[in-house]
C-alpha cells in the first residue's frame, strides 16, 4: 500500500530540503535493491529441487525472458526512485523494484540449479507457441524502448512521474501476459506459484498506477 510518507509543508517546517529528500530516498533504493539482490539468491537455493527442465523447455524460457524483462523494470523504477519529489512514487518504484530483483535472484538460482545457462541464443519468446509479433524490434511485450529510456532519464517533476507511471503500466501488461501464459504451458508447480505470485502483484500495482496517474495529471 502506497503510503504519503510526507507533504510539502511537513518539508518546509522541518527544514528538509528536496535534495537531501532524494538523496536519503537514493540511499534507501540502493539498500531495498541489494536486499532484493540477497533474497532472491537465498530463497532460490534454498527451494527444494524438482523435475529438471530442459534448456529448451517452456520454464527455462520464460525464467530468461522475465529476468530481461524485470531487469528493465528494475532499471525504470531505479530511475523514478531517484528522481521524483512524489513519496507514493518513490515507495511504489521502490516496492517494484525490490520484488522484482528478487524475483530475478529466484529464476537465475533455479536456472543454475537446473545446470542450465542464465542465457540462450533463442529468440526471445520462443518457449510460447505462436508468438510471432510479440517481440517488436528486440523488445518482449510492454518493454520501453531506447527512446522512452532516454526521455524518462531526462524527465523531471509532474514529467517524470507520468512518464514513469506510463512506462510501467504498459510494462506490467506485457509482463501479466508472459506469466499467465507459462503458468498455463508449465506443469511445474513451482514455476507456476512464481508466475502466478508475479500476476497477483503486478496487477495489484496497476490499480494503484492507475489511481496514482489520475492525480498526477489532475495536479
Amino acid at each position: 500500500m502506497i503510503r504519503d510518507l510526507t507533504t510539502p509543508d511537513a518539508d518546509s517546517a522541518s527544514g528538509v530540503t528536496p535534495t537531501a529528500d532524494r538523496q536519503r530516498f537514493g540511499y534507501a533504493a540502493l539498500a531495498l535493491l541489494l536486499v532484493g539482490i540477497v533474497l532472491g539468491a537465498a530463497i532460490g537455493l534454498v527451494i527444494p529441487r524438482f523435475r529438471t527442465p530442459g534448456d529448451d523447455s517452456v520454464e527455462a524460457g520464460f525464467f530468461r525472458d522475465m529476468s530481461t524483462h524485470h531487469a528493465q523494470a528494475v532499471e525504470m523504477s531505479m530511475i523514478a526512485h531517484a528522481g521524483s519529489a512524489t513519496p507514493s512514487i518513490v515507495t511504489l518504484s521502490a516496492d517494484i523494484a525490490t520484488t522484482q530483483q528478487a524475483q530475478i535472484g529466484y529464476m537465475q538460482a533455479w536456472l543454475r540449479d537446473w545446470d542450465l545457462s542464465p542465457t540462450s541464443d533463442n529468440t526471445a519468446m520462443a518457449w510460447m507457441p505462436d508468438s510471432a509479433g510479440s517481440v517488436v524490434n528486440g523488445l518482449m511485450p510492454g518493454m520501453a524502448n531506447p527512446e522512452q529510456l532516454a526521455s524518462l532519464r531526462k524527465a523531471t517533476g509532474k514529467d517524470l512521474d507520468i512518464q514513469f507511471l506510463e512506462l510501467m503500466r504498459a510494462h506490467h501488461l506485457g509482463g501479466i501476459h508472459m506469466a499467465q501464459e507459462a503458468e498455463e504451458l508449465s506443469d511445474n508447480k513451482d514455476v507456476d506459484w512464481l508466475a502466478n505470485s508475479m500476476v497477483t502483484a503486478q496487477q495489484g500495482e496497476i490499480q494503484l498506477i492507475d489511481d496514482l496517474l489520475k492525480q498526477a495529471r489532475s495536479s
